[in-house]
């Protein structure tokens, strides 16, 4: 049974990555058309032009937005439908950037970690001392895809750390309510692991991860959000919808909705139960009434 959806806004360019401003505004990526947005009162707004393919975004503690910029996909348009495909002819990279919410400014911060190239940045959290962590989903071509995994980096642009490697294509990623366990999903494996944290930007070796318990049959996991639960929702491709695991090992939940790729949620309005989901493929933003708010994320003051 499809949930009682509301349509935010549409004719988006496989939007990804919102997050609920506390003026009520929803600001998104759009990865076709490689635009950060503001989606208010049902109109759309162009933030900044970034080129590539911006992707998972958040609020910093400057107030400026970060995103994580995949580079782009080749595109494939099926039944009025548009997926993202393999590496683009134009690829040059991936990189983190910042965004002057005042002024559209766009600077690059990192396109490197070490020697190595960023492939495909995916999504990004802030933690409250203030540094990220962010997930490289990587790339795949014709023969081959990018090994890739979890990163820390500071704001600032000084100072990035490979934290996590190898994972399947990690995608979502979200810090529990007490940020001791970083949350990762991965695409393929429809899996959601938690992983220990030690202090900001280290994961404790000491401590296994452990795998969050799932739900039966074939599906695959993009973005995520944490509620106030400390629950983690995965928007959830190919049988599409919002998949809730729970942080304590109860049994899983799922929220259908109408599209296959459903890739991301976000929470605002009246104590954060307002679930705000972008419906990539048919280019919607859509918003549904929670039954729990969502867990506030830092430097984001939602009032």
């Amino acid at each position: 049974m499809q949930p009682d959806l509301t349509l935010v806004a549409d004719r988006l360019a496989f939007p990804e990555g919102p997050i609920a401003m506390p003026d009520g505004s929803i600001v998104l990526v759009e990865i076709k058309s490689g635009h950060l947005s503001r989606i208010r009162n049902g109109r759309k707004e162009l933030v900044a032009d970034l080129g590539g393919g911006p992707n998972g975004a958040a609020i910093g503690p400057d107030g400026h937005c970060y995103v994580c910029n995949n580079g782009g996909f080749e595109w494939i348009e099926s039944r009025g439908r548009t997926y993202p495909g393999a590496q683009p002819s134009d690829y040059v990279g991936g990189s983190i950037q910042r965004v002057n919410m005042q002024t559209g400014e766009v600077q690059t911060l990192y396109t490197h970690c070490d020697d190595e190239p960023l492939k495909g940045p995916n999504d990004i959290v802030f933690d409250a001392q203030g540094g990220f962590w962010f997930t490289d989903h990587g790339k795949y071509r014709s023969r081959d895809r990018d090994r890739t995994g979890v990163f820390y980096a500071l704001p600032d642009g000084s100072q990035i750390t490979e934290v996590i490697f190898p994972l399947e294509g990690p995608n979502g990623i979200g810090l529990s309510k007490n940020e001791n366990e970083v949350f990762v999903a991965e695409t393929p494996t429809g899996h959601l692991w938690a992983y220990p944290i030690s202090s900001p930007g280290q994961i404790d070796t000491s401590k296994p991860r452990r795998l969050l318990k799932g739900r039966p049959g074939y599906f695959m996991f993009d973005s995520l959000a944490v509620d106030a639960n400390g629950d983690v929702c995965v928007a959830t491709l190919l049988d599409g919808g919002i998949t809730t695991l729970s942080a304590a090992d109860a049994p899983p939940a799922f929220v259908p909705m109408p599209d296959r790729i459903t890739t991301n949620i976000c929470f605002g309005g009246a104590d954060l139960k307002t679930a705000y989901i972008t419906l990539s493929s048919s280019g919607q933003l859509v918003s549904m009434d929670w039954p729990v708010g969502g867990l506030p994320l830092n430097f984001l003051n939602q009032g």
